[in-house]
């Protein structure tokens, strides 16, 4: 029944809309925001009505309103007649005028409006019509199909001599409205005459809006092209029509800039149609053109608007009163809530209708079946690109195996999923379609479970992904989680404080991704948080193992090493009980990295050994090249250069046989710098250059940067001084300035807490200054470089570069308690001289004995 309450009456007897929706709302014991909620409306939707201020609200919003009611029946009727009455006139021009009639109403095509980054959407769709009898472009609303639509018809005219026309769809319309309205365009009254008039002529027909009466669309459509077949129908909606031989193409969003796109100038935003687009739309708001200051934060806004038109001409019309990054504070993080005035939402009596980004997105939602509903809840969960595999793991319960692409298909049929590129992460859900299917989760009550499964899945689908981060699928490894890292990043946090096991599993695979990405103190961090947690406690031995030797790893990129040595011998000692060969060698091969960097050079080498033992006797391959380079260093460290060549040619052969690339990378970059320290600096320059361009094709930033530090040594070396401070400049950009002892810049180029990496730095571009200007006669300015690099490198695990920096200071001093700091290092490290520096000392103690 409908509820009776004092509220005002129409003036024709009847309950006035904000009257009923209050009373069933009442009646349903719901508040306004629960409504909302329900409804998928915005709760500003639900009060405006209550209160008279908005009128006649879109029909999509009354059929969401009536169901979140429950209303059925007479209730309903009433309902939607009240919210909805029947105007009495018919309606005007198609598109960006048109207005919702009683029923189908012949349109004159209008002018096309220019478009933005449509041009390969409007070829395509023009060369589908020469195929396929009807064209359905469908999608989101608000995603630009009826400007699309309207170019297209203009662009194909020539191709359809038999006329160009249009039919606007109004609700209420049935299949005798269209069918009358589709002959009468043609100047026919009959669909009897339609193909008399044309005469074997194409001709074409937009059918606009058919989301307003879709089965009388389908049932005349069915009929005209079965009795006209030289008729071409082009339509528009949010979903397929549902015809024969009818070819669907879905209108996606604009092209929006990807987060590592670098905006420096307005050339830079045209490239990206999302953006161009808004600037376009902000001028028609202000005069002025977007600053560079602004241009962050418009790419930012646009990707977080998903690229579509509706919600970045919304948006921009603010411009009238907020800048681009004001935009972005106010209302990045609430796009659903954007409200305004949209010709393709215009009101049967006339005036453009308001409409929110979310009643927009809720209109295509409720076009879903329960069950697709409820997938899109569940696929909310996922922060940016995901696969079909995860979206299965996601969606399936209880372990089973299904296939989602029907239902993916029919996603991306209403615009609701983006489909880019050609990898396997090349799924997403706009930001908005993704914020409201979170908001129904809420609603559902399904967010905590949904937000543990998907933890669950990305925990898994790391754990599955991460041994290929060492051999030959590093690169495509490290791409998967690269495109996986806004979900990882989201998961582990949610996993850390719900299900600290699962976050347990996920970070205990994550050392090696974070070391190369240069996280290593945060991942850290995470590690040791998930370690002390006393609710892992019981997890299982063997992966708090691995937990403890990740944040080791980790703990030796950043100086923090001696903290984690016990937990990498307690690691070493578990795997070695449980058998596990695999975390044993891994265990040693962490010890190796921490005692060399501690000074405890004997237990390194002693480590080193045993892996190399173990490794051999279980065959494996890869693991006996790590321990070969292992102790490679500790040949170095005695002088006997011939050794470790000789080793480092058996760890690039063992390395090719199990097909790793980087640890043959790694190895050809120390035999680079074994040919340097023998005085061959031409070939080392070049065998470095190449090392270094296929590191950074590898995609390892540190091991690059160490490696054209150690290639301009080698050209300081040779003499080469201007090429080797160019090389230094690429790595120091604004602190290769000779004279300047340490620039602060250098130090603010490391990232906080990575002292081991800021160290090593400091020293090696130490060396190369110092060895510049020694080689330029200007030993002034090499004393305070060599006493720099000393320093730095007297803190950090290079004491190889603490010799070399010593042995140069002494050079070029002539200061003798720097050769008793010389010897003390040189004890410490058991670093034994090389040839050169040995003679480079010889000549410095005859220019002294000369000089007595």
């Amino acid at each position: 029944m409908t509820p009776d309450h004092d509220g005002a009456r129409s003036p024709g007897g009847r309950t006035g809309l904000s009257d009923l929706l209050r009373g069933h709302r009442l009646a349903a014991g719901l508040t306004q925001a629960e409504l909302a909620g329900r409804a998928g409306v915005g709760v500003r939707t639900v009060r405006d009505l209550e209160r008279g201020r908005a009128v006649r609200p879109q029909r999509t919003t009354v059929d969401l309103l009536a169901d979140a009611l429950g209303l059925a029946g007479d209730d309903r009727r009433e309902f939607v007649a009240t919210a909805r009455p029947t105007p009495a006139r018919p309606g005007p021009r198609l598109p960006d005028t048109a207005a919702a009639g009683p029923s189908a109403a012949p349109v004159a095509l209008p002018q096309p409006v220019p478009l933005v980054g449509r041009d390969r959407d409007v070829a395509e769709v023009s060369g589908l019509l020469d195929a396929h009898p009807v064209v359905s472009l469908v999608g989101l609303a608000g995603v630009g199909k009826t400007a699309l639509a309207v170019t297209v018809a203009h662009a194909v005219a020539a191709r359809h001599p038999g006329g160009v026309s249009g039919v606007l769809v109004g609700e209420g319309s049935d299949v005798a409205d269209v069918l009358a309205a589709s002959a009468s365009v043609f100047g026919v009254n009959r669909l009897a005459d339609l193909a008399c008039r044309l005469d074997g002529r194409p001709a074409l027909l937009l059918v606009d809006a058919v989301d307003r009466a879709p089965e009388p669309v389908a049932g005349a459509l069915r009929a005209l092209t079965g009795a006209v077949p030289d008729l071409r129908v082009l339509v528009t909606g949010r979903r397929p029509v549902g015809l024969p031989g009818e070819l669907v193409r879905p209108v996606a969003p604009l092209d929006v800039p990807p987060a590592d796109a670098a905006l420096a100038d307005r050339f830079d935003l045209d490239r990206w149609p999302a953006a161009a687009l808004f600037a376009a739309r902000l001028a028609q708001a202000r005069r002025e053109p977007p600053t560079a200051a602004e241009l962050p934060a418009l790419a930012a806004l646009v990707r977080r608007l998903g690229g579509l038109p509706l919600a970045i001409e919304l948006m921009a019309a603010r411009g009238r009163i907020l800048d681009v990054t004001e935009l972005l504070d106010r209302y990045g993080d609430r796009v659903l809530d954007l409200t305004g005035a949209h010709p393709s939402w215009e009101s049967a009596d006339g005036p453009a209708g308001t409409v929110t980004l979310r009643e927009a997105v809720a209109s295509s939602y409720r076009l879903l079946a329960p069950a697709d509903r409820a997938a899109l809840r569940r696929l909310s969960a996922f922060r940016n690109r995901w696969s079909v595999e995860l979206a299965e793991e996601l969606l399936a319960g209880g372990g089973e195996r299904w296939d989602a692409a029907p239902m993916l298909d029919r996603l991306r049929e209403l615009g609701l999923l983006s489909v880019r590129g050609a990898g396997p992460f090349r799924f997403r859900l706009l930001d908005a379609v993704r914020d409201f299917a979170a908001e129904q989760a809420d609603v559902e009550g399904e967010t905590a479970g949904i937000r543990l499964r998907h933890a669950a899945v990305i925990a898994r689908f790391v754990h599955r992904t991460a041994p290929g981060l060492v051999g030959a699928q590093l690169s495509g490894a490290v791409r998967l989680l690269d495109e996986a890292t806004s979900d990882i990043t989201a998961a582990l946090a949610y996993a850390a404080e719900h299900a600290p096991e699962t976050a347990l599993l996920l970070a205990a695979s994550l050392p090696r991704w974070w070391r190369l990405r240069g996280r290593d103190v945060s991942g850290r961090r995470w590690l040791r948080r998930l370690l002390a947690d006393p609710r892992t406690a019981g997890t299982r031995s063997t992966l708090r193992a691995w937990a403890m030797l990740g944040a080791a790893r980790l703990a030796a990129e950043h100086g923090a090493g001696a903290e984690e040595l016990p937990a990498a011998r307690a690691a070493l000692a578990i795997f070695a009980e449980a058998g596990d060969v695999i975390g044993e060698l891994s265990a040693r091969s962490v010890l190796c990295v921490l005692l060399r960097g501690l000074g405890a050079h004997d237990e390194a080498r002693e480590q080193a050994e045993a892996a190399l033992a173990t490794a051999t006797r279980h065959g494996r391959v890869r693991e006996m090249a790590v321990a070969q380079s292992h102790l490679t260093w500790h040949d170095v460290r005695a002088a006997r250069l011939a050794d470790a060549r000789r080793r480092l040619a058996t760890v690039d052969r063992l390395a090719a046989q199990c097909g790793d690339r980087r640890l043959r990378l790694l190895a050809r970059a120390d035999q680079a710098e074994l040919t340097r320290l023998e005085g061959r600096y031409a070939e080392a320059v070049e065998q470095g250059r190449r090392v270094a361009t296929a590191l950074a094709e590898l995609g390892d930033p540190r091991r690059q940067r160490r490696t054209v530090g150690k290639v301009a040594l080698a050209l300081a070396g040779q003499g080469r001084g201007d090429e080797a401070l160019a090389a230094a400049a690429e790595l120091w950009p604004s602190g290769a300035v000779p004279g300047q002892r340490r620039p602060p810049v250098m130090e603010s180029l490391n990232p906080p807490g990575a002292v081991a990496d800021a160290r090593a730095e400091d020293a090696l571009r130490g060396l190369i200054e110092g060895h510049v200007a020694l080689r330029r006669g200007d030993r002034e300015l090499a004393v305070e470089w060599f006493a720099a690099a000393a320093d730095a490198a007297a803190g950090g695990a290079g004491r190889r570069d603490l010799v070399e920096a010593l042995v140069g200071l002494a050079v070029s001093s002539g200061d003798p308690a720097v050769l008793d700091r010389l010897d003390a290092a040189r004890r410490a490290t058991g670093v034994s001289l090389l040839p050169q520096e040995e003679e480079l000392l010889f000549s410095l103690a005859a220019r002294r004995q000369k000089a007595r």
